[in-house]
């Protein structure tokens, strides 16, 4: 079970960042629950946002 992190980044080849790459990767325990804790709390990251991506983990384990 895993969650696929999609991100996108300047390209900055010639001097002016005027194209975009974008990357997919799949991540899985530690840093699937930062990012869904991310995802709850916004760019700083609480323990009781921790708790809430844990629990959202497990209940789709289960």
């Amino acid at each position: 079970n895993g969650h696929l992190l999609i991100s996108k980044a300047a390209v900055d080849a010639t001097g002016s960042a005027n194209r975009v790459a974008t990357s997919v990767s799949r991540i899985t325990g530690d840093e699937q629950r930062e990012e869904i804790a991310r995802m709850l709390a916004g760019a700083t990251i609480t323990e009781e946002a921790r708790r809430a991506a844990e629990k959202l983990i497990s209940q789709t384990a289960a």
